[in-house]
């Protein structure tokens, strides 16, 4: 990282003078938890980013996960570039369009039939409303800890605190926003992620008023918690038991674990498929996929589902060489990012017991949370959202976070890191050697400080 008194001086400056313009100075609540300021960025190129300060980072972020690909990658932008030469938006269709939903289909299991939208929090919205119509019922259950978008439907049961828990047999529809309309989350069934036997209790409970049940089939947004054994064919065999929509949401599995998503990967098959992120590889783009039968609403003209920019043609333009790219990888997709992961996670491991921190990684690789142990808590796998609460130091990753920035290594604050086809076995060595540094670092301050005393991992 550059040599300078205050390495973020400019960040620093352009966030105090977007206070006067932009309301909270950032575009996303989520971008203001950075530390110890919203970062301003330049440029990138392949697995590494350039901020306003000329601070060089090597990417885990990479986009909350949208840049697959790596930033900028060449293909795509000339791809964007010469639809921009023809046209960047008709409001009308396109051939491109077609061919985009044709490789969808083409890849996904689950695919008969494709929407268009510019963000996964509509397609959200369009999967519940299409589910209410099909199966004429109220009720949605989703999983504690699982985002699902920021619209009054998407948020339900997600950041809540432990305050407002409920009993572990009946969590409560709790909404973290202000201004939601108040009968939203009574139209929510809450449950607990990874517990089979409690979902079957959960769905009894409310007999014939289940329209639909969505998870992230890996729950990336709270810890990274893969699905315990039997979690994906206890949803499918409950969905197909009493009528209920099955719906994964894929905006960040989506292509990360191979051409098929995570239902290729896991082997599952959802009646409906929200898709995001690495779909348009950093531009704003978004599909509802799935089966034929369930978008009965859409063709019978009796589920309304619009938007001006939907399809639009530069980001179907991205779209389609982000496709290409994934399925001209193979079969090397996604084993060779879940072995630089893998890597990664490894060596942070080891550097974590090396400096007395009690560090614990999960997840496939891929995309894997950096876990700090609260003193006294046990290590072993976290399963679920309540566990990751109870267990989580969040204060100390914000930390260790910060010394890994200062060295110029980036993950995303709430402690995922994302790998990208761009990165490779020298960027893990290297983000590896920079990393030594922060773990010393974090280790010295966090007990001169007082924060707890740590010990081997």
């Amino acid at each position: 990282m550059k040599e300078n008194h205050d390495p973020f001086a400019r960040s620093r400056e352009l966030f105090a003078r977007a206070q006067s313009s932009i309301a909270g100075g950032i575009n996303s609540g989520i971008r203001k938890m950075e530390q110890p300021v919203p970062l301003y960025f330049t440029r990138g190129e392949g697995p590494r980013v350039w901020d306003a300060d000329g601070n060089e980072y090597i990417d885990f972020q990479i986009g909350q996960g949208a840049l697959l690909y790596g930033h900028a990658p060449k293909g795509m932008a000339d791809a964007i570039a010469a639809q921009a030469r023809l046209g960047t938006h008709w409001a009308a269709q396109c051939e491109l369009e077609i061919e985009v939903a044709e490789r969808l289909q083409a890849m996904i299991p689950s695919a008969e039939l494709i929407r268009f939208n510019n963000s996964a929090t509509e397609v959200v919205c369009a999967a519940f409303r299409l589910a209410r119509a099909h199966t004429g019922r109220p009720l949605i259950l989703k999983f504690e800890g699982h985002y699902h978008g920021w619209s009054d439907e998407g948020l339900v049961g997600f950041g809540t605190p432990p305050e407002r828990w409920g009993d572990d047999e009946q969590p409560e529809p709790f909404h973290p926003s202000r201004g939601v309309i108040p009968e939203v989350p009574q139209q929510f069934v809450v449950a607990r992620w990874n517990d089979p036997e409690h979902l079957q209790r959960r769905v009894a409970q409310f007999p014939g008023k289940i329209a639909a049940i969505v998870f992230e089939p890996v729950l990336c947004n709270t810890g990274c918690m893969e699905p315990a054994e039997g979690m994906l064919a206890a949803i499918r065999e409950i969905c197909d038991r009493e009528g209920i929509v099955m719906i994964a949401d894929e905006t960040i599995t989506g292509f990360r674990f191979g051409a098929g998503g995570a239902q290729g990967y896991y082997g599952f098959v959802p009646d409906l498929t929200v898709l995001g992120k690495a779909l348009g590889g950093g531009t704003p783009f978004a599909a509802l996929a799935g089966r034929r039968a369930f978008f009965t609403g859409i063709l019978e003209g009796s589920v309304i589902h619009a938007g001006t920019l939907n399809a639009n043609p530069l980001c179907l333009a991205a779209a389609k060489w982000c496709l290409d790219f994934v399925c001209e990888r193979g079969a090397r997709h996604p084993g060779e990012m879940i072995e630089l992961g893998r890597r990664l996670m490894e060596g942070l491991r080891q550097l974590g017991k090396e400096h007395g921190i009690p560090l614990r990684l999960q997840g496939p690789g891929l995309v894997f949370h950096a876990t700090l142990l609260k003193d006294g808590a046990e290590d072993g796998p976290v399963r679920d959202y309540r566990d990751y609460v109870r267990r989580h130091d969040a204060a100390r990753w914000t930390h260790l976070r910060r010394c890994l920035l200062e060295e110029g290594v980036r993950a995303i604050e709430r402690g995922l890191w994302f790998l990208s086809m761009a990165h490779n076995d020298a960027d893990i060595d290297e983000a590896l050697g920079r990393a030594k540094p922060a773990f010393e670092r974090h280790a010295e301050q966090w007990k001169a400080n007082g924060r707890g005393s740590p010990s081997t991992a």
